[in-house]
C-alpha cells in the first residue's frame, strides 16, 4: 500500500468554495478524494496526450433499416480488430440499434476509429471515452 502524505494547498477563498460546492454535487466523502480523482485526470490526459496505451469505448446510435450501414461499420471494425476487444449491440427499439464498442491501444488509433465510424453516413451520434489501462496508475 501505498505511504499516505499530507501537504498543504494555499487557495483564494471563492475558489475553495467552488470547489467545496463540488465536493457537495459529487457527493465525495472530502476534499481529498476530490483533490485526487482531480490529479487522476490530468495525469491520464497526459497519457493521452503522450500516445500511451489506453482503455475506452465508443457509443454509436444508428438506425439499422439504413442500406449497407450494418455492414458497413462491421467492414471498419474488422479493419481496427487489432485495437477492438469487445462490442455489444444493443436494439432500443424497432428502428434504432446501440453499439459499444471496447478498445484498447494507441489514443491516435482509437481516434481514427472512432471518426471512421461516426462518419459513416446513418449513424446518428457517437462518442469516443477514452481513460488509462491503470498500468502507470
Amino acid at each position: 500500500m501505498a505511504k499516505l502524505v499530507r501537504f498543504g494547498v494555499s487557495l483564494d477563498q471563492d475558489l475553495l468554495d467552488k470547489f467545496d460546492r463540488l465536493v457537495r454535487e459529487k457527493n465525495y466523502s472530502c476534499r481529498s478524494e476530490a483533490f485526487r480523482d482531480l490529479m487522476r485526470q490530468e495525469l491520464v490526459q497526459k497519457q493521452w496526450h503522450e500516445g500511451k496505451e489506453v482503455a475506452g469505448a465508443i457509443t454509436l446510435i444508428y438506425d439499422h433499416h439504413k442500406r449497407e450501414l450494418v455492414n458497413k461499420l462491421m467492414d471498419i471494425q474488422h479493419d481496427f480488430g487489432g485495437l477492438i476487444i469487445s462490442s455489444q449491440h444493443v436494439h432500443l427499439d424497432h428502428s434504432n440499434c446501440l453499439e459499444i464498442i471496447a478498445f484498447k491501444g494507441s489514443p491516435k488509433e482509437a481516434q481514427r476509429l472512432a471518426d471512421s465510424l461516426t462518419s459513416v453516413k446513418g449513424v446518428k451520434h457517437g462518442t469516443l471515452s477514452m481513460t488509462t489501462t491503470g498500468k502507470d496508475m
